[in-house]
Protein backbone atom coordinates (compact mmCIF):
# COMPACT_ATOMS: atom_id res chain seq x y z
CA UNK A 1 0.00 0.00 0.00
CA UNK A 2 1.23 3.50 -0.97
CA UNK A 3 -0.47 5.34 1.94
CA UNK A 4 -2.94 4.50 5.00
CA UNK A 5 -5.57 6.62 6.18
CA UNK A 6 -3.99 8.55 8.60
CA UNK A 7 -1.49 10.31 6.27
CA UNK A 8 -5.24 12.19 5.16
CA UNK A 9 -5.37 13.08 8.48
CA UNK A 10 -1.55 14.56 8.63
CA UNK A 11 -0.69 18.12 10.54
CA UNK A 12 -0.17 20.68 8.39
CA UNK A 13 3.57 21.09 9.02
CA UNK A 14 3.49 17.10 8.04
CA UNK A 15 1.99 17.29 5.04
CA UNK A 16 3.93 20.67 3.67
CA UNK A 17 7.74 18.66 4.81
CA UNK A 18 6.19 16.02 2.68
CA UNK A 19 5.18 18.96 -0.45
CA UNK A 20 8.58 20.14 -0.03
CA UNK A 21 10.63 17.23 -0.73
CA UNK A 22 8.56 16.01 -3.55
CA UNK A 23 8.33 19.13 -5.28
CA UNK A 24 12.44 19.37 -5.05
CA UNK A 25 12.55 16.02 -6.49
CA UNK A 26 9.78 17.02 -8.89
CA UNK A 27 11.77 19.92 -10.52
CA UNK A 28 15.09 18.02 -10.80
CA UNK A 29 13.51 15.45 -12.95
CA UNK A 30 11.75 16.90 -15.22
CA UNK A 31 14.63 19.88 -15.61
CA UNK A 32 17.24 16.66 -16.47
CA UNK A 33 14.31 14.49 -18.26
CA UNK A 34 12.28 16.89 -20.17
CA UNK A 35 13.57 19.21 -22.57
CA UNK A 36 10.80 21.34 -23.06
CA UNK A 37 10.10 21.98 -19.28
CA UNK A 38 13.71 22.66 -19.31
CA UNK A 39 13.83 25.74 -21.59
CA UNK A 40 11.16 27.08 -20.00
CA UNK A 41 12.59 26.76 -16.97
CA UNK A 42 15.58 28.45 -18.36
CA UNK A 43 13.87 31.31 -19.77
CA UNK A 44 12.69 32.32 -16.27
CA UNK A 45 16.46 31.95 -15.14
CA UNK A 46 15.36 29.13 -12.76
CA UNK A 47 18.21 25.95 -12.02
CA UNK A 48 16.70 23.06 -9.56
CA UNK A 49 19.58 24.71 -7.12
CA UNK A 50 17.68 27.59 -6.43
CA UNK A 51 14.19 25.62 -5.72
CA UNK A 52 14.07 24.81 -1.89
CA UNK A 53 10.71 23.94 -1.38
CA UNK A 54 6.97 24.43 -2.38
CA UNK A 55 7.25 28.38 -1.25
CA UNK A 56 9.45 28.65 -4.88
CA UNK A 57 6.20 26.90 -6.87
CA UNK A 58 5.36 30.82 -7.44
CA UNK A 59 8.27 31.40 -9.68
CA UNK A 60 7.79 28.73 -11.87
CA UNK A 61 6.23 28.76 -15.32
CA UNK A 62 1.91 27.70 -16.24
CA UNK A 63 1.47 24.32 -18.20
CA UNK A 64 -1.60 24.31 -20.29
CA UNK A 65 -2.78 21.90 -22.59
CA UNK A 66 -1.43 23.73 -25.47
CA UNK A 67 2.04 22.71 -24.76
CA UNK A 68 0.60 18.83 -24.26
CA UNK A 69 -0.72 19.17 -27.94
CA UNK A 70 2.24 21.24 -29.27
CA UNK A 71 4.60 18.24 -27.58
CA UNK A 72 2.78 15.23 -29.08
CA UNK A 73 2.49 12.51 -28.88
CA UNK A 74 5.38 12.45 -26.42
CA UNK A 75 7.44 14.97 -25.94
CA UNK A 76 6.66 16.01 -22.19
CA UNK A 77 6.87 12.30 -20.99
CA UNK A 78 9.91 12.13 -18.30
CA UNK A 79 10.80 8.76 -19.06
CA UNK A 80 12.07 6.19 -21.69
CA UNK A 81 8.82 4.53 -23.53
CA UNK A 82 10.33 1.43 -21.79
CA UNK A 83 8.93 2.42 -18.48
CA UNK A 84 5.27 3.58 -20.06
CA UNK A 85 2.83 0.75 -19.19
CA UNK A 86 -0.56 2.44 -19.96
CA UNK A 87 -1.59 5.22 -22.38
CA UNK A 88 -4.28 7.40 -22.26
CA UNK A 89 -5.48 10.27 -24.27
CA UNK A 90 -8.28 12.86 -24.35
CA UNK A 91 -11.19 12.80 -27.48
CA UNK A 92 -9.62 15.53 -29.70
CA UNK A 93 -12.30 16.59 -30.57
CA UNK A 94 -10.98 20.87 -30.16
CA UNK A 95 -7.50 19.45 -31.73
CA UNK A 96 -4.75 16.88 -30.99
CA UNK A 97 -5.99 14.75 -28.73
CA UNK A 98 -3.67 14.79 -24.98
CA UNK A 99 -1.65 11.92 -24.28
CA UNK A 100 -0.94 10.34 -21.25
CA UNK A 101 1.54 8.20 -20.42
CA UNK A 102 1.79 6.02 -16.85
CA UNK A 103 4.37 4.03 -15.41
CA UNK A 104 3.60 0.93 -12.85
CA UNK A 105 4.34 3.44 -10.16
CA UNK A 106 1.65 6.45 -11.59
CA UNK A 107 -0.86 3.19 -12.09
CA UNK A 108 -0.39 2.26 -8.00
CA UNK A 109 -0.64 5.71 -7.43
CA UNK A 110 -3.96 6.74 -9.10
CA UNK A 111 -5.67 3.08 -7.57
CA UNK A 112 -4.60 4.33 -4.32
CA UNK A 113 -6.21 7.55 -4.81
CA UNK A 114 -9.25 6.08 -6.24
CA UNK A 115 -9.82 3.79 -3.74
CA UNK A 116 -9.24 6.72 -0.95
CA UNK A 117 -12.42 8.64 -2.81
CA UNK A 118 -14.45 5.63 -2.77
CA UNK A 119 -13.72 5.43 0.85
CA UNK A 120 -15.04 8.49 1.71
CA UNK A 121 -18.08 7.02 -0.60
CA UNK A 122 -18.30 4.62 2.06
CA UNK A 123 -17.53 1.97 -0.40
CA UNK A 124 -15.34 -0.84 0.91
CA UNK A 125 -14.35 -4.33 0.16
CA UNK A 126 -17.53 -5.94 0.74
CA UNK A 127 -19.10 -3.83 -1.83
CA UNK A 128 -19.97 -5.01 -5.34
CA UNK A 129 -19.72 -1.44 -7.92
CA UNK A 130 -20.84 -1.42 -11.45
CA UNK A 131 -18.18 0.59 -13.40
CA UNK A 132 -20.85 2.50 -15.90
CA UNK A 133 -18.17 4.80 -17.45
CA UNK A 134 -16.51 4.34 -20.58
CA UNK A 135 -13.77 2.07 -21.26
CA UNK A 136 -10.73 2.51 -23.90
CA UNK A 137 -8.66 5.70 -24.04
CA UNK A 138 -11.31 7.78 -21.52
CA UNK A 139 -9.63 7.71 -18.16
CA UNK A 140 -13.10 7.11 -16.41
CA UNK A 141 -13.34 2.69 -17.06
CA UNK A 142 -10.25 1.86 -15.82
CA UNK A 143 -9.30 4.18 -13.55
CA UNK A 144 -12.07 3.52 -11.54
CA UNK A 145 -12.05 -0.17 -12.32
CA UNK A 146 -8.36 -0.10 -10.63
CA UNK A 147 -9.47 1.80 -7.70
CA UNK A 148 -12.18 -0.36 -6.96
CA UNK A 149 -10.34 -3.69 -7.74
CA UNK A 150 -7.41 -1.89 -5.10
CA UNK A 151 -10.02 -1.57 -2.47
CA UNK A 152 -11.21 -5.20 -2.50
CA UNK A 153 -14.23 -4.78 -3.97
CA UNK A 154 -16.30 -7.24 -6.28
CA UNK A 155 -15.99 -5.17 -9.87
CA UNK A 156 -18.64 -5.55 -12.57
CA UNK A 157 -16.59 -3.99 -15.69
CA UNK A 158 -20.58 -2.86 -17.56
CA UNK A 159 -18.97 0.01 -19.54
CA UNK A 160 -22.25 2.12 -20.99
CA UNK A 161 -23.82 0.91 -24.08
CA UNK A 162 -26.51 -0.70 -22.35
CA UNK A 163 -28.82 0.30 -20.05
CA UNK A 164 -31.21 -2.22 -19.60
CA UNK A 165 -28.82 -4.70 -19.07
CA UNK A 166 -26.98 -2.71 -16.55
CA UNK A 167 -30.52 -2.28 -14.82
CA UNK A 168 -30.84 -5.81 -14.96
CA UNK A 169 -27.47 -6.98 -13.38
CA UNK A 170 -27.75 -4.58 -10.61
CA UNK A 171 -30.90 -6.45 -9.82
CA UNK A 172 -29.36 -10.28 -10.15
CA UNK A 173 -25.64 -9.27 -9.25
CA UNK A 174 -27.33 -7.49 -6.02
CA UNK A 175 -24.94 -4.17 -6.85
CA UNK A 176 -24.12 -1.79 -3.91
CA UNK A 177 -22.26 0.74 -5.95
CA UNK A 178 -21.81 2.73 -9.15
CA UNK A 179 -19.41 4.64 -10.75
CA UNK A 180 -20.49 6.69 -13.46
CA UNK A 181 -21.39 10.51 -15.05
CA UNK A 182 -24.02 11.63 -13.01
CA UNK A 183 -26.50 12.54 -16.34
CA UNK A 184 -26.10 8.74 -16.86
CA UNK A 185 -26.83 7.96 -13.46
CA UNK A 186 -30.38 9.73 -13.39
CA UNK A 187 -31.08 7.75 -17.09
CA UNK A 188 -30.23 4.95 -14.97
CA UNK A 189 -32.95 5.98 -12.15
CA UNK A 190 -35.34 6.70 -14.98
CA UNK A 191 -35.16 3.02 -16.13
CA UNK A 192 -35.31 1.26 -13.07
CA UNK A 193 -38.69 3.61 -12.11
CA UNK A 194 -40.36 2.60 -14.97
CA UNK A 195 -39.49 -0.91 -14.88
CA UNK A 196 -40.71 -0.17 -10.81
CA UNK A 197 -37.77 -2.37 -9.72
CA UNK A 198 -36.99 0.44 -7.27
CA UNK A 199 -37.65 -2.25 -4.47
CA UNK A 200 -35.58 -4.79 -6.05
CA UNK A 201 -32.13 -2.67 -6.18
CA UNK A 202 -29.67 -2.82 -3.14
CA UNK A 203 -27.50 0.35 -4.17
CA UNK A 204 -26.45 2.23 -1.69
CA UNK A 205 -23.86 4.61 -3.10
CA UNK A 206 -22.46 6.49 -6.47
CA UNK A 207 -19.20 8.14 -7.36
CA UNK A 208 -20.00 10.46 -10.30
CA UNK A 209 -18.05 12.16 -12.48
CA UNK A 210 -16.24 13.59 -15.71
CA UNK A 211 -18.38 16.27 -15.69
CA UNK A 212 -19.91 19.27 -13.77
CA UNK A 213 -23.56 18.92 -11.47
CA UNK A 214 -25.13 20.48 -9.24
CA UNK A 215 -26.36 20.21 -5.48
CA UNK A 216 -29.61 20.08 -6.85
CA UNK A 217 -28.89 17.45 -9.48
CA UNK A 218 -27.37 15.28 -5.96
CA UNK A 219 -30.34 15.73 -4.31
CA UNK A 220 -32.10 14.82 -7.09
CA UNK A 221 -29.79 11.14 -7.17
CA UNK A 222 -30.13 10.12 -3.85
CA UNK A 223 -33.68 11.16 -3.61
CA UNK A 224 -34.96 8.97 -6.57
CA UNK A 225 -32.30 6.14 -5.97
CA UNK A 226 -32.32 6.03 -1.97
CA UNK A 227 -28.65 6.54 -1.84
CA UNK A 228 -25.80 8.74 -1.40
CA UNK A 229 -23.96 10.24 -4.13
CA UNK A 230 -20.33 11.62 -4.32
CA UNK A 231 -18.78 14.21 -6.64
CA UNK A 232 -15.32 13.17 -7.70
CA UNK A 233 -12.94 14.80 -9.59
CA UNK A 234 -10.03 14.39 -11.76
CA UNK A 235 -8.32 15.11 -15.69
CA UNK A 236 -6.59 13.10 -17.91
CA UNK A 237 -3.91 15.26 -18.30
CA UNK A 238 -3.41 15.20 -14.45
CA UNK A 239 -4.25 11.31 -13.91
CA UNK A 240 -7.45 10.61 -14.57
CA UNK A 241 -10.88 10.50 -11.42
CA UNK A 242 -9.26 10.14 -8.22
CA UNK A 243 -7.76 13.54 -7.97
CA UNK A 244 -10.26 14.63 -5.51
CA UNK A 245 -13.58 13.37 -3.81
CA UNK A 246 -16.24 14.84 -1.20
CA UNK A 247 -16.82 12.97 1.49
CA UNK A 248 -20.55 12.39 3.81
CA UNK A 249 -20.20 15.99 4.70
CA UNK A 250 -20.54 17.35 0.92
CA UNK A 251 -18.33 20.66 2.01
CA UNK A 252 -16.17 20.62 -0.84
CA UNK A 253 -13.89 18.18 -1.88
CA UNK A 254 -10.88 16.54 -0.58
CA UNK A 255 -7.85 16.68 -2.91
CA UNK A 256 -4.93 14.19 -2.43
CA UNK A 257 -2.16 17.07 -1.92
CA UNK A 258 0.62 14.65 -1.04
CA UNK A 259 0.28 13.93 -4.66
CA UNK A 260 -1.72 16.75 -6.45
CA UNK A 261 -0.28 20.13 -5.03
CA UNK A 262 -3.02 22.83 -5.64
CA UNK A 263 -3.14 26.38 -6.34
CA UNK A 264 -6.05 28.89 -6.76
CA UNK A 265 -5.03 32.00 -9.41
CA UNK A 266 -6.96 35.29 -10.36
CA UNK A 267 -8.11 34.46 -13.78
CA UNK A 268 -6.45 37.41 -15.09
CA UNK A 269 -3.60 38.07 -13.27
CA UNK A 270 -2.44 34.37 -12.70
CA UNK A 271 -1.29 35.01 -9.24
CA UNK A 272 -2.50 33.06 -5.87
CA UNK A 273 -5.78 34.06 -4.31
CA UNK A 274 -6.73 33.96 -0.62
CA UNK A 275 -8.42 30.78 0.59
CA UNK A 276 -12.23 31.10 0.04
CA UNK A 277 -11.97 33.58 -2.82
CA UNK A 278 -12.41 31.75 -6.32
CA UNK A 279 -9.99 31.29 -8.74
CA UNK A 280 -8.37 28.97 -11.17
CA UNK A 281 -7.75 26.04 -10.00
CA UNK A 282 -3.73 25.04 -10.92
CA UNK A 283 -2.49 21.61 -10.27
CA UNK A 284 1.29 20.79 -9.64
CA UNK A 285 1.88 16.37 -9.57
CA UNK A 286 4.09 15.83 -7.26
CA UNK A 287 4.71 12.16 -8.02
CA UNK A 288 4.09 10.68 -11.26
CA UNK A 289 6.66 9.61 -13.28
CA UNK A 290 5.77 8.91 -16.63
CA UNK A 291 4.13 12.84 -17.56
CA UNK A 292 5.16 15.24 -14.51
CA UNK A 293 2.98 18.33 -14.52
CA UNK A 294 4.17 21.81 -13.16
CA UNK A 295 1.17 24.37 -12.35
CA UNK A 296 -1.19 22.58 -15.18
CA UNK A 297 -4.25 25.43 -15.33
CA UNK A 298 -7.17 23.21 -15.35
CA UNK A 299 -9.79 26.18 -16.60
CA UNK A 300 -11.90 25.02 -13.67
CA UNK A 301 -13.24 27.83 -11.61
CA UNK A 302 -12.98 26.89 -7.87
CA UNK A 303 -12.49 28.28 -3.96
CA UNK A 304 -10.18 26.18 -1.48
CA UNK A 305 -10.35 25.91 1.87
CA UNK A 306 -6.94 24.57 4.41
CA UNK A 307 -9.71 24.31 7.33
CA UNK A 308 -10.08 20.82 9.43
CA UNK A 309 -13.30 18.63 8.02
CA UNK A 310 -15.76 17.59 10.24
CA UNK A 311 -14.79 14.40 9.18
CA UNK A 312 -11.44 14.67 10.74
CA UNK A 313 -9.59 14.96 7.33
CA UNK A 314 -6.76 17.96 7.00
CA UNK A 315 -6.29 17.76 3.37
CA UNK A 316 -7.49 21.02 1.45
CA UNK A 317 -10.79 21.12 -0.18
CA UNK A 318 -11.87 22.60 -3.52
CA UNK A 319 -15.40 23.60 -3.39
CA UNK A 320 -18.42 22.60 -5.75
CA UNK A 321 -17.02 24.08 -9.12
CA UNK A 322 -18.38 27.30 -10.54
CA UNK A 323 -17.72 26.42 -14.20
CA UNK A 324 -14.77 26.20 -16.50
CA UNK A 325 -13.17 29.51 -18.19
CA UNK A 326 -13.70 27.59 -21.58
CA UNK A 327 -17.15 26.45 -20.98
CA UNK A 328 -17.83 30.07 -20.32
CA UNK A 329 -20.45 31.48 -23.08
CA UNK A 330 -20.80 35.29 -23.51
CA UNK A 331 -24.31 36.04 -24.49
CA UNK A 332 -24.82 39.95 -25.56
CA UNK A 333 -21.95 41.10 -23.34
CA UNK A 334 -23.03 38.21 -20.40
CA UNK A 335 -20.95 36.02 -19.10
CA UNK A 336 -23.40 32.77 -19.04
CA UNK A 337 -21.72 29.68 -17.22
CA UNK A 338 -24.34 26.41 -17.72
CA UNK A 339 -23.85 25.57 -14.26
CA UNK A 340 -25.59 28.98 -13.33
CA UNK A 341 -28.89 27.74 -15.31
CA UNK A 342 -28.65 23.96 -14.06
CA UNK A 343 -29.18 25.04 -10.45
CA UNK A 344 -31.48 28.13 -11.22
CA UNK A 345 -33.71 25.57 -12.95
CA UNK A 346 -33.72 22.33 -10.59
CA UNK A 347 -34.82 24.50 -7.92
CA UNK A 348 -38.15 24.49 -9.16
CA UNK A 349 -40.94 21.98 -8.71
CA UNK A 350 -41.70 20.27 -11.97
CA UNK A 351 -38.60 20.53 -14.07
CA UNK A 352 -36.85 17.57 -14.94
CA UNK A 353 -32.60 17.55 -14.73
CA UNK A 354 -32.63 17.60 -18.69
CA UNK A 355 -32.09 20.86 -20.05
CA UNK A 356 -30.10 22.06 -23.28
CA UNK A 357 -28.79 25.47 -24.33
CA UNK A 358 -28.77 26.57 -28.00
CA UNK A 359 -27.46 29.83 -28.88
CA UNK A 360 -27.61 31.14 -32.35
CA UNK A 361 -26.78 34.54 -33.96
CA UNK A 362 -29.77 36.45 -35.59
CA UNK A 363 -27.80 39.52 -37.75
CA UNK A 364 -25.83 40.71 -34.78
CA UNK A 365 -27.58 40.01 -31.95
CA UNK A 366 -26.76 36.85 -30.20
CA UNK A 367 -29.98 34.23 -29.33
CA UNK A 368 -30.82 32.78 -26.22
CA UNK A 369 -33.11 29.64 -25.77
CA UNK A 370 -33.22 26.44 -23.01
CA UNK A 371 -35.29 23.89 -24.10
CA UNK A 372 -36.23 22.13 -21.04
CA UNK A 373 -38.14 18.84 -20.17
CA UNK A 374 -40.98 18.88 -17.19
CA UNK A 375 -43.43 16.84 -15.65
CA UNK A 376 -45.88 15.00 -18.03
CA UNK A 377 -48.71 16.76 -16.44
CA UNK A 378 -48.23 19.88 -17.31
CA UNK A 379 -48.81 18.93 -20.88
CA UNK A 380 -52.15 17.20 -19.74
CA UNK A 381 -53.69 20.16 -17.65
CA UNK A 382 -54.82 23.64 -19.31
CA UNK A 383 -52.31 25.48 -21.35
CA UNK A 384 -52.39 28.34 -18.58
CA UNK A 385 -50.65 26.02 -16.04
CA UNK A 386 -47.46 25.36 -18.81
CA UNK A 387 -46.99 29.05 -19.25
CA UNK A 388 -47.36 29.85 -15.19
CA UNK A 389 -44.42 27.41 -15.20
CA UNK A 390 -42.89 28.77 -18.09
CA UNK A 391 -43.04 32.41 -16.22
CA UNK A 392 -41.51 30.93 -13.09
CA UNK A 393 -38.34 29.22 -15.03
CA UNK A 394 -38.24 32.88 -17.39
CA UNK A 395 -38.18 34.84 -14.04
CA UNK A 396 -35.65 32.67 -12.10
CA UNK A 397 -33.07 32.23 -15.05
CA UNK A 398 -33.04 36.18 -15.70
CA UNK A 399 -32.34 36.46 -12.07
CA UNK A 400 -29.85 33.61 -11.96
CA UNK A 401 -27.61 35.12 -15.34
CA UNK A 402 -28.67 38.59 -15.80
CA UNK A 403 -30.41 37.73 -19.39
CA UNK A 404 -33.71 36.78 -20.59
CA UNK A 405 -34.22 33.47 -22.44
CA UNK A 406 -36.93 31.99 -24.47
CA UNK A 407 -37.96 29.18 -22.50
CA UNK A 408 -38.98 26.40 -24.52
CA UNK A 409 -40.89 23.44 -22.04
CA UNK A 410 -40.93 19.94 -23.87
CA UNK A 411 -42.35 16.19 -22.51
CA UNK A 412 -40.30 13.89 -20.44
CA UNK A 413 -37.84 12.15 -22.53
CA UNK A 414 -37.78 14.11 -25.82
CA UNK A 415 -33.84 15.48 -25.02
CA UNK A 416 -31.42 13.07 -25.99
CA UNK A 417 -29.78 10.92 -22.98
CA UNK A 418 -26.25 10.92 -22.52
CA UNK A 419 -24.14 7.38 -21.13
CA UNK A 420 -21.42 9.67 -21.20
CA UNK A 421 -20.10 13.23 -20.89
CA UNK A 422 -23.58 14.98 -21.04
CA UNK A 423 -24.24 17.42 -23.73
CA UNK A 424 -26.00 20.94 -22.55
CA UNK A 425 -25.27 23.72 -24.53
CA UNK A 426 -25.50 23.79 -28.68
CA UNK A 427 -23.63 27.31 -29.68
CA UNK A 428 -24.38 27.92 -33.15
CA UNK A 429 -22.32 30.65 -33.41
CA UNK A 430 -19.18 29.15 -33.52
CA UNK A 431 -20.33 27.38 -36.54
CA UNK A 432 -20.66 30.88 -38.65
Amino acid sequence: MIWNVPRECMSRDELTNMQNKRFVKLVERVYHSVPYYRQKMQEVGIEPGDVKGIEDLVRMPFTTKDDLRINYPFGLFAVPMSEIVRIHASSGTTGKATVVGYTRHDLAVWSECVSRAMTMAGITGDDIIQVAYGYGLFTGGLGAHDGAQNLGATVVPMSTGNTDKLVNMMVDFGVTAIACTPSYLLHIAEVIEERGLLDKIKLKASVNGAEPWTVEMREDIERRLNIHAHDIYGLSEVMGPGVACDCIHHKGMHIFEDHFYPEIVDRDTLMPVPDGVDGELVITTLTKEGLPLIRYRTKDITSITHEKCECGRTIARISKFKGRSDDMLIIRGVNVFPSQVEEALLSINGVKPHYMIIVDRQGVLDTFEIKIEVDEKYFADEIGQLEGLRNIISHKIKTAVGLAAKITLVEPRSLERSMGKSKHVIDNRKLV
